[in-house]
């Protein structure tokens, strides 16, 4: 009996999942990289094209507390609420109890908040030439003096529109707002205007970690 071969974005969902687990996760830490550049080759949504980045993870955080499962990749899959046919699936789902910590990937300005679509109680913050994209948060978009807040103030959350944030900061919390089917974070990611693979850049990130770490323990030697 021929046996079934692990679709590739299962295997490399796992073999992230077993990255982080190793690292005693909480990769809700902040990550820190050292001087060397990380290269991140990720895939562009509808086409065999890469994205390509240089530059150093140096600060970089993992998006959620309380991590518990990958339940969604990035790229095609059959409609979460059981409708007939497939979509493509434009980030990263990270399940993890409702009310836990997100926390900012990488430093950069909040360029958008909103609450009036899919991706639910959301926030976009602008790095340089990348983009992360937070969906189905706790709380509402509010409009105080002319600026537009993310608010869930049980959460200490009060996050306007305009500020720059650096790597790390808690900016919203879990949970189960917009087109959802139980708490998440969908972790979406765009580099020069085109949606990747969050699993990738996950997997370069601790691969720049174990470098710098290596680096560090011979000098140190």
């Amino acid at each position: 009996m021929r046996q079934r071969s692990t679709p590739s974005w299962s295997r490399r969902l796992t073999l992230t999942s077993q990255i982080l687990f190793l690292t005693g996760l909480g990769l809700a830490g902040v990550f820190s990289f050292g001087k060397e550049q990380a290269t991140v080759k990720a895939s562009e949504a509808g086409s065999g094209q890469v994205a390509t980045s240089g530059g150093t993870w140096r600060g970089a955080s993992f998006p959620v507390e309380n991590f518990q499962a990958y339940t969604s990749p990035f790229g095609f899959r059959g409609s979460p609420d059981g409708s007939a046919g497939q979509e493509f699936h434009r980030g990263l789902d990270m399940a993890a109890p409702e009310g836990s910590y997100i926390r900012n990937w990488w430093a950069g300005k909040v360029v958008e908040v909103s609450d009036d679509s899919a991706c639910g109680t959301s926030v976009v913050v602008q790095s340089g030439e990348w983009e992360h994209v937070y969906c189905h948060m706790k709380g509402r978009v509010e409009l105080v003096n002319g600026i537009r807040y993310l608010s869930d103030r049980s959460g200490g959350i009060q996050l306007p529109e305009g500020q720059m944030i650096p790597a790390g900061v808690r900016i919203g919390r879990v949970g189960m707002t917009g087109r959802t089917t139980g708490p998440h974070l969908h972790w979406g990611l765009k580099y020069t205007g085109k949606w990747v693979d969050p699993a990738l850049v996950l997997r370069a990130m601790y691969a720049e970690q174990v470098r710098a770490r290596a680096i560090s323990n011979r000098s140190q030697g």
